[in-house]
């Protein structure tokens, strides 16, 4: 029975939950794959057991097991590729487990992969001569590894690693037993992944691409399972993302154990970008063309293919894991996040979407289409439980973010445009001639302020300003112009701004082109101006012009015994429509 869940708003139907599935793995360790041809994705997992034995491939269809194999090595990757253009296109699995890669085909085993041996050194293989031949006892050639493996910082094979951690009792025992066996160093996958070979379709060819712990990339044919080509990093990986084909253009995007995120690209064998981080990764996924990287100290980062910071979200608790919600037919591309607080957090860029609450602490998470249902999410928790969510087709995710903070514009990227070759030049200048401009500036600048301060106390002086800087007669006047011509309303707006003293005595008088104006009342008479209040002066103004332009016309507020205004204002005339019209 599937119900309908409470939670995230009613996106999500609960189509299974079990608590005692006995699921223990890792989102490495999960793909959604055809198995069969019909159409219909099975789960494929590979079941980490109790960490020593009970190692398994378990197929899911539904809710119910379809198969599992016995593995003999913890896994460290899994993932469904196709390996050839057969028909039925029927996808093969590759399991990483220890130095070895399974391949099975058709839930039977086709294929192992072991990667090459690694070179042994030369001084811990005469140790090992000289105990073969009965020269050293088993407890020098013990100090004498440890010596290699502290101060020379030899790289130690497995069996001299084991001989370390022994004993004494117990050291004899494994030397005489071991020592007539020739020395081999190998190496273990420690991640793995798929690159497209030649074509971008769903169903297209996959080279197999291995990280191991000598820090060094793989890229396998998949046919041949060959090494096409190695890639070497300065530490060992441990996540991996790739876009691209091989024999195109591919871009690998690595999270290594030294805390850094390397970009390799096809031209080269070494890293072409590094990333520093601030902490360790602990997830890794691509969404377009960004890279989502989840560190340990409780940081969601997103950069761009070369490297750059583009933001980052503070998150409120450790993150277990995380993968890519991929949904094509909706164009739909955003980030899973599942944190230690038993939350399922939905990021699209630094945009909390939605939360998700689950029942127990989440370890594996994976989203696709399962069955005939294109968004499926595919979720294992702490406890070994198996928990599969539907979303609705009607389901709607709002782009704004969802979490309290700044607004989602803040985060929109300014599309700033390339430098140019004359922007170069010119912050060149300025940086040879740094002194030079900086004092024309501030020559420049205190000529303006001496201008400005001119032509204020010039005003002042004229009274040309529509307020009075005289303080025993402190005045306010704004004119409104009412009407669409030939006649104006002129509505002067007289405001006395003292505190407790009235002006009396005042006049208004008008200054304009006669041959535009004619004003029916030039020259009024103010009466006695109360503190505080505006007192309305009206008079009427006739276009006389037909040639349809304006002008503009000054009033002037004085002492009926003074010929020096108080204040001046300056009425721009609107253009008579009526006349012109006419």
């Amino acid at each position: 029975m599937m119900s309908e869940g409470s939670s995230d708003g009613g996106r999500w139907l609960d189509a299974h939950y079990d608590p005692v599935a006995g699921l223990h793995t890792f989102s490495s360790c999960m793909d959604l794959a055809d198995l069969s041809g019909d159409g219909e994705t099975r789960l494929v997992v590979g079941d980490l057991g109790s960490g020593s034995t009970g190692m398994k491939l378990k197929v899911f269809r539904g809710t119910a097991l379809l198969s599992e194999s016995v593995l003999l090595d913890l896994p460290a990757g899994l993932v469904a590729f196709f390996m050839d253009l057969h028909e039925p296109r029927i996808p093969a699995v590759a399991v990483a487990s220890g130095p070895c890669v399974y391949v099975y085909k058709n839930l039977r085993p086709y294929f192992k992969f072991t990667l090459p041996g690694l070179e042994v050194n030369q001084l811990e293989q005469d140790v090992w001569q000289q105990a073969r031949e009965g020269q050293v006892d088993p407890q020098t050639l013990k100090e004498t590894l440890e010596v290699l493996r502290t101060s020379e910082g030899v790289p130690l094979t497995l069996r001299s690693l084991r001989a370390l951690s022994l004993d004494p009792q117990d050291l004899h025992e494994f030397v005489d037993l071991r020592k007539q066996q020739p020395l081999r160093r190998q190496t273990v996958i420690t991640c793995i992944s798929t690159v497209k070979k030649s074509t971008a379709d769903e169903d297209g060819v996959s080279c197999l691409l291995i990280g191991t712990e000598s820090c060094h990339v793989f890229i396998l044919d998949p046919e041949a399972f060959i090494i096409l080509a190695k890639m070497t990093l300065p530490a060992p990986p441990t996540m991996m993302d790739v876009t691209g084909q091989y024999d195109v253009e591919f871009r690998i995007t690595v999270a290594c154990r030294n805390g850094n995120i390397y970009i390799l690209r096809r031209e080269s064998d070494k890293p072409k970008y590094c990333v520093e981080l601030s902490s360790h990764p602990v997830g890794l996924v691509r969404v377009g063309k960004n890279v989502v990287v989840g560190c340990s100290d409780e940081t969601l980062q997103g950069f761009t293919q070369k490297g750059k910071k583009l933001w980052c979200a503070v998150l409120p608790a450790p993150i277990n894991t995380m993968a890519a919600m991929d949904l094509p037919t909706k164009g739909f591309q955003a980030v899973l996040v599942a944190l230690a607080n038993c939350e399922v957090h939905l990021y699209r860029d630094k945009n909390l979407l939605s939360i998700l609450k689950t029942p127990d602490i989440v370890t594996s998470i994976c989203f696709g289409r399962y069955g005939r249902e294109d968004g499926t999410l595919i979720m294992t928790t702490k406890g070994g439980g198996l928990i599969v969510k539907i979303l609705k087709r009607t389901a709607v995710f709002e782009e704004r973010d969802s979490a309290p903070g700044p607004p989602l514009a803040q985060s929109v990227r300014l599309n700033v445009p390339k430098k140019t070759k004359l922007y170069v030049d010119q912050t060149l200048r300025e940086r040879e001639n740094a002194v030079v401009m900086h004092q024309a500036f501030q020559m420049d600048l205190t000529r303006l302020r001496l201008a400005v301060a001119k032509a204020y106390v010039t005003a002042l002086e004229s009274s040309l300003t529509p307020v009075s800087s005289s303080l025993s007669e402190p005045l306010k006047m704004n004119a409104v112009v009412q009407g669409v011509g030939p006649s104006f309303k002129l509505t002067l707006n007289v405001q006395n701004t003292a505190a407790c003293r009235p002006v009396m005595n005042l006049a208004i008088s008008f200054l304009y082109d006669q041959n535009l104006y004619r004003i029916r009342t030039p020259y009024l008479r103010i009466p006695l101006l109360i503190p505080g209040l505006v007192y309305p002066v009206q008079t009427l103004v006739e276009c006389t012009s037909d040639r349809g332009i304006s002008d503009i016309i000054k009033v002037f507020v004085l002492h009926e015994d003074s010929s020096s205004p108080l204040l001046t204002a300056h009425i721009n005339m609107p253009v008579s429509e009526g006349l012109v019209i006419a």
